[in-house]
């Protein structure tokens, strides 16, 4: 299994560049998943840690759920892995399977890429009830990237520990 990554723009518009960054980010995730078995993808950082990879993927599919869905689009979801609303829950994947946490982080992906090619600009807001304050779409996706940044280089430290690979 190979990832294609998308190579983020030099120039160009930022809608655009958030959009290519975000996906980048997305691939790269992905990337570092590449090769892996399900036992391998379960396995813990460093104890008592219970970070994994497959904890990671489960994680930005609530995370993507989260903002695009439930923030920008105003749908009333509850999250994917806990009926109380525990964003750590998705962290616990010691009985999920490459097949289940992909096939949940792809679909909510899928519907992220769909608000947000279909809001009018980067100014739609949404209410993001946690803070308890309007959002922008423009936000948003810079938070994504962020998110995924920070966790990637998570995901950075958790393959190495694997089997040695570095880098993507």
């Amino acid at each position: 299994m190979t990832t294609e990554r998308p190579a983020p723009p030099l120039t160009g518009g930022e809608r655009e560049m958030l959009r290519t960054f975000l996906d980048f980010h997305r691939a790269t995730l992905a990337m570092k998943c590449d090769g892996l078995s399900d036992e391998d993808l379960r396995r813990a950082s460093s104890p008592p840690s219970t970070l994994s990879l497959l904890g990671l993927v489960r994680h930005m599919a609530e995370v993507e759920r989260t903002w695009f869905r439930r923030v920008i689009n105003a749908e009333d979801l509850p999250l994917r892995w806990s009926a109380e609303g525990d964003f750590q829950a998705a962290y616990d994947a010691s009985s999920s399977t490459r097949a289940e946490a992909f096939e949940a982080w792809q679909a909510e992906v899928e519907q992220s890429r769909k608000i947000e090619e279909a809001a009018e600009s980067l100014d739609v807001t949404g209410y993001q009830a946690r803070w308890g304050e309007d959002v922008s779409l423009r936000l948003v996706m810079l938070h994504m990237i962020h998110e995924y940044a920070r966790h990637n280089g998570h995901a950075d430290f958790l393959r190495e520990a694997i089997d040695g690979v570095t880098g993507a």
